[in-house]
């Protein structure tokens, strides 16, 4: 879908809602109902074979979920979109759509650990096989292309790496193949990354992140073209049932409105405590996308707007040192998840990644003295006063 409007600040505001077709209400109202009624039989019949528009059940749409939709596919260039009760309902929903049994799955090197919980179940389940892959070549690329590949899945920044992947070159690839390109852009979101501008054909978030910016709601975005929407609609969705509420989708909408705003915040923080980290003794490696000396950072030039909210870093020590730290914050939170208004930190490990065995877990570059921030929207030396206090505790336990 197109933007009526040019610039994303005031498409995240207005797209997807006129306030004349509702009484003149500026906020987008809640389509708190299960069902819809139909003026006479005959309409229902069309409805449902589907040659009249119009609601039916809030399990096959709803207009205040509806809004959400049209807004998100206009923000990522998409033609449409659909909203799930969670970011893994729409990984499930996508990825089932694409494969059927015995087909075949080329993922990035690093995955969120129940993405990787999900490839592991399809392959148990269905022999649907995956392969990892760097993506740093065509080559490498190239060489895990199978007859039954069904998809490439992305993520990128990888959770929790950091690293970037160019979007470009894995479009060019896979279009030589006719293989669709699905990327999980929880960690750009659209005001830094629009995948679709790349390439790619379907992109996808965990919406209880920074779309929804205040940690209030579970959900999940999936956007792309409306053939491929609408065939989701009609089967993994419809069937599934993975539906999203009408009051989260408000909540979504709500939150959404301040996205360009909390982004510039969050990134700007994110970098604030990347430079800060560089000179800290404890510190060993650190991960953002905006580190020159990181071998994606000309694609994360190219393709991001800016660097994100996410810093992830390594404490020198073990992984002992890395919870006593976590342990000694007074401010950050520790918890999983991330975009929300308070900085949070999380210990991949033993958290997100638990589900992932060791081997594969090292593979991917998740490390026991690895943790992961997210910079809040609180003032940057704020948030590293707390930091860096935490850090030289440990410093102390080791004179």
């Amino acid at each position: 879908m197109e933007s009526k409007y040019k610039h994303i600040e005031t498409a995240v505001i207005h797209e997807g809602y006129d306030s004349k077709a509702h009484l003149g209400s500026l906020a987008i109202p809640i389509f708190q109902t299960s069902t819809f009624t139909f003026e006479t039989a005959e309409q229902g019949e069309r409805r449902f074979a589907g040659t009249e528009e119009g609601y039916i059940y809030s399990r096959l749409g709803n207009p205040t979920v509806r809004a959400l939709e049209e807004r998100i596919a206009v923000l990522e260039g998409a033609e449409a979109a659909l909203a799930f009760s969670s970011g893994m309902a729409a990984v499930s929903a996508v990825l089932i759509d694409l494969t059927k049994a015995n087909d075949h799955i080329i993922c990035s090197q690093g995955l969120y650990g129940c993405t990787f919980g999900l490839l592991n179940l399809l392959k148990e389940k269905y022999s649907i096989s995956h392969d990892f892959c760097e993506m740093e070549t065509e080559e490498q690329l190239r060489n895990l292309i199978l007859p039954e590949t069904a998809c490439i899945y992305v993520e990128t920044p990888i959770n929790p790496t950091m690293k970037v992947l160019d979007l470009q070159m894995i479009s060019r690839v896979a279009k030589e193949y006719g293989i669709p390109v699905v990327v999980d852009n929880t960690f750009s979101t659209p005001y830094i990354q629009r995948p679709i501008e790349w390439g790619c054909d379907i992109v996808l978030h965990s919406a209880t992140k920074y779309i929804c910016g205040h940690g209030d709601v579970v959900a999940g975005l999936v956007a792309g073209s409306r053939e491929y929407i609408s065939r989701v609609a009609r089967s993994a969705q419809k069937d599934i049932g993975g539906i999203l509420s009408p009051f989260d989708a408000w909540l979504l909408l709500r939150g959404i409105k301040t996205l360009p705003v909390r982004m510039d915040r969050h990134s700007a923080n994110a970098l604030h405590i990347f430079r800060e980290l560089q000179n800290h003794p404890m510190v060993n490696k650190i991960y953002y996308p905006l580190d020159h000396s990181l071998p994606g950072f000309s694609a994360a030039e190219r393709q991001m707007k800016q660097g994100g909210g996410l810093v992830t870093f390594e404490i020198k020590g073990t992984k002992q040192d890395a919870q006593r730290f976590m342990n000694e914050l007074k401010m950050v939170k520790i918890a999983v998840s991330l975009g929300d208004a308070e900085s949070l930190i999380q210990h991949p490990a033993t958290m997100t990644h638990a589900v992932v065995p060791e081997e594969s877990r090292i593979k991917m570059g998740i490390t026991d003295q690895m943790l992961r921030l997210s910079a809040g929207l609180e003032n940057c030396h704020d948030i590293w006063e707390d930091i860096n206090q935490a850090l030289n505790a440990l410093i102390h336990e080791k004179i």
